[in-house]
């Protein structure tokens, strides 16, 4: 006779290999179409606190894995403009209007130009898709906006993404 639970854990393991293989790969194909230095998910665990839980990165100098976000920065208006959709494109943080905590996180995490696309899943906001640009500013185009829309789509339909 098999244990129910076991194979409960078994199926949860399997779903949590799917999604990070999943995420993986659309990281770095993300990252390599956006000519970018860091493509990483930021996942909420709780109400509008997260962490990176994954990144693509062109080098290993450029990493901040497990990072966690400027909680005082984003709160839940913020949270509810990527709720509703919101894409957010930073040309240059030195120069767009943005919380000065917000723009010291950037400069720490070595961010010059970002993108971010909300990942949404039935619950509502499951995380955030990013690109980081981190030598040089950058313009981002529609070709990249809609690249990071499609990312996040392809992540947010996924089995272990939808129900978690």
């Amino acid at each position: 006779m098999s244990d129910p639970s076991l194979a409960r854990i078994l199926k949860r393991i399997n779903l949590i290999l799917e999604r990070d293989s999943l995420v993986q790969q659309t990281l770095q194909q993300l990252r390599e179409k956006l000519q970018v230095e860091r493509v990483i998910t930021y996942y909420f665990y709780r109400k509008w606190e997260g962490q990176v839980t994954c990144e693509s990165l062109i080098s290993p100098r450029f990493s901040i894995l497990g990072s966690t976000g400027p909680d005082e920065c984003f709160n839940g208006e913020y949270a509810r403009m990527y709720e509703e959709g919101r894409i957010r494109a930073i040309e240059d943080i030195e120069t767009e209007a943005i919380a000065p905590c917000h723009r010291l996180f950037l400069r720490d995490m070595q961010v010059r130009a970002n993108l971010v696309v909300p990942i949404l899943n039935n619950n509502g906001l499951w995380g955030l898709l990013i690109a980081h640009q981190c030598r040089d500013t950058r313009v981002w185009c529609l070709e990249d906006t809609q690249a990071m829309q499609e990312g996040a789509t392809t992540l947010a339909m996924s089995d272990p993404i939808q129900n978690s």
